[in-house]
């Protein structure tokens, strides 16, 4: 490690132990060789390496080698590099196969695009002396969402009546944001309920993660609206309610009131929890299999939405 470098890590004095030097990279392209104790020289800012980041999910954590927690020696601030990972695969949502790849483009595009703007991540891209498009991300100083409503020990009326008319005004919010990109024809591509975060102080919603683009997708935004469906049925129900748990036959649960896409998910939510309005219901249930109606942009699901909020409030 050259000594400019090391003088930088031993000043910043990092709450880790580093006992070996490691390499100094000015080239992400072999990021699967950067580990820990590395420090990664890119836009004039050097990065100490603590580990990969890990997506946890269903219990599980899978390691993301091209994402790597650091510490920016310059300022001591925690950030995350992602560092360019070409990457093709077929995703499967429900009975549909979409070809879709990470772009590191896309995702420095709209870092650009919402820059200073609280409702996304913050970062910008910055390319490596091999050219590789190196996205600098700061932390989210949040929790994911849908920790945050596992997290919740109440009832579900109790958690309805008292808890989600302010879930649902912060989530409107969400919508907002994502129908913001739209109007830059861009789309997220990977809207999921661990990628929307609750700020620690504000309360307030940030979404993460805008690296998926998609081949031939008729509608590029029909994918982000059954994303938002998605985690709307989820904080309406307070968590996923699989047909499988519960008494299909007491409550009259056909095929048609379970989701397009994940056929085994209950979104007919009102004949779990009769409490629930039949209008809000009725949003939900343009995401179910039985529906011949769908969302084909932001504003039209605002527009059913955000009256349902009016009424919660006015209840």
């Amino acid at each position: 490690m050259p000594e400019s470098v090391r003088a930088l890590v031993e000043r910043f004095k990092p709450p880790v132990s580093v006992g070996t030097y490691g390499t100094v990279f000015t080239d992400t392209t072999e990021f699967m060789n950067i580990s820990y104790g590395d420090v990664i020289d890119v836009g004039q800012r050097h990065y100490l390496v603590l580990g990969d980041e890990r997506e946890r999910r269903f219990g599980m954590e899978d390691p993301k080698f091209w994402v790597k927690r650091c510490v920016e020696l310059e300022s001591g601030q925690y950030r995350i590099l992602k560092l360019e990972f070409q990457e093709s695969f077929d995703q499967h949502i429900g009975p549909l196969t979409i070809t879709c790849h990470r772009s590191a483009a896309k995702e420095a595009r709209i870092l650009r695009l919402v820059a200073g703007d609280p409702r996304f991540m913050q970062g910008q891209g910055v390319k490596d002396s091999r050219g590789n498009l190196v996205r600098v991300l700061e932390r989210v100083a949040g929790r994911r969402l849908d920790l945050n409503i596992e997290d919740i020990h109440t009832t579900h009326r109790e958690y309805f009546l008292d808890v989600y008319p302010g879930i649902l005004t912060r989530f409107i919010k969400a919508c907002r944001a994502i129908h913001h990109l739209h109007q830059h024809g861009e789309t997220h591509g990977d809207i999921r309920r661990d990628h929307l975060y609750v700020d620690h102080k504000t309360g307030d919603y940030c979404w993460i993660d805008f690296d998926y683009g998609y081949d031939s997708v008729e509608n590029p935004f029909g994918l982000d609206l059954f994303g938002l469906g998605n985690i709307l049925s989820f904080i309406t129900g307070k968590g996923v309610h699989a047909i499988q748990e519960v008494d299909a036959d007491a409550l009259s649960i056909t095929e048609e009131d379970c989701a397009l896409f994940f056929r085994h998910r209950v979104v007919n939510l009102r004949k779990i929890f009769p409490y629930i309005p039949e209008d809000l219901n009725r949003v939900l249930m343009h995401y179910s299999s039985g529906s011949e109606v769908f969302y084909e942009t932001v504003p039209e699901l605002l527009a059913d939405l955000e009256p349902c909020l009016d009424a919660l409030r006015r209840a």
